[in-house]
């Protein structure tokens, strides 16, 4: 059974990320389920740290555009979500290529909703696993 209450596609939720730091970091919506969104992020010169490698604040970046995309799909017409808190686990570090993340949700209720985000690296190792409240409000005009 799917989670989604709202109808939407890949062309429009990457088009949504236009003049956004969601595209100037490259991440881009890749994949749904009914009960999950996948997006991609390039590991490059936009997203490393000093060191060289993924900056955990990137990773963050990609983990709140996730679940904040999959939590306002999953309210009702005439609600989005917007942030309350995030953390992050970084667990292993990525030097280049891609890092996917994917999106499910631990709880949707009326006024508040709790989404994982699992991040990979190209060879399928789990590099950051991070956690996002959200609140549900009334959508602005």
């Amino acid at each position: 059974m799917s989670v989604w209450q709202k109808q939407f596609d890949l062309a429009r939720l990457n088009q949504a990320r236009e003049n956004t730091l969601i595209r100037h970091l490259g991440i881009e919506f890749t994949e749904f389920g009914d009960d999950y969104i996948c997006a991609t992020m390039p590991v490059d010169q936009r997203t490393h740290q000093p060191m060289g490698l993924l900056h955990g604040g990137a990773s963050v970046v990609l983990a709140e555009t996730l679940g904040s995309a999959a939590a306002t799909l999953a309210c009702p017409e005439g609600f989005v979500c917007v942030g309350l808190e995030i953390n992050a686990n970084h667990i292993r570090a990525v030097r280049s290529g891609l890092v996917t993340g994917i999106t499910r949700a631990l709880h949707i209720g009326r006024s508040t909703h709790v989404w994982e985000i699992k991040m990979y690296d190209q060879e399928q190792k789990m590099n950051c696993i991070s956690r996002i409240t959200m609140s549900v409000i009334k959508q602005p005009d």
